[in-house]
């Protein structure tokens, strides 16, 4: 009897093993794929190629399956009254690019001025994580940081800005080598009172 896959299946890569064993739901197409290409997928640097490739794309698209409360975990504090700018910068982030599945890379650096809550500083990194860990565009990618940052903390305001290399741009079309993107999102506060986000735009340059 065959076996029918979770959909929802997310590779571990701290698995020793994790490039090389497993169930692979994709090979098949992959295996295709790269036949179409014009290359024989039977030789030796390629017969795991597609299980490996199967492995990766489920790990850099597992965002679709993380659920955002079991990313938060409980990490939300008492923000004991404090209302000042609040900034994690420099959080690398690696995405796919949904036109082309070639990677874009960068930096994200995010805001806010508490309510009533704080939020644990890893968590940041981790939510930036669940949406590049998408096929995504930029603009959206950083929309959606700062729309669940909003619910997440319910602030006074959350500001977020993208930085990014997209090799759509420098490994094919254009090829632009030293092109790069900026995004931003600013909600609340930071949308409303100018001096609030011209005071977060100094804090990451």
């Amino acid at each position: 009897m065959t076996k029918t896959p979770s959909t929802n299946a997310v590779p571990n890569p701290a698995d020793p093993e994790f490039d090389e064993v497993g169930e692979a739901y994709l090979d098949h197409l992959i295996a295709d794929l790269i036949t179409g290409l014009g290359e024989d997928v039977s030789r030796e640097g390629l017969v795991k190629t597609p299980h490996r490739v199967e492995r990766s794309l489920r790990f850099l698209t597992s965002g679709y399956s993380t659920d955002i409360g079991a990313v938060v975990n409980g990490a939300l504090f008492d923000a004991e009254g404090a209302d000042d700018l609040v900034v994690v910068k420099d959080i690398e982030f690696y995405s796919l690019c949904e036109h082309h599945m070639l990677p874009f890379f960068g930096k994200a650096h995010i805001a806010y001025i508490p309510g009533t809550s704080i939020l644990g500083l890893s968590k940041f990194a981790r939510l930036v994580d669940v949406f590049a860990r998408r096929m995504q565009v930029q603009e959206r990618m950083t929309r959606q940081i700062a729309d669940t940052l909003v619910e997440v903390l319910e602030p006074q305001g959350v500001a977020v800005v993208t930085e990014a290399n997209h090799l759509c741009m420098m490994m094919r079309g254009v090829e632009k080598q030293g092109s790069s993107t900026q995004a931003s999102a600013m909600r609340g506060v930071f949308k409303d009172d100018p001096k609030t986000r011209q005071e977060f735009l100094e804090a990451i340059r």
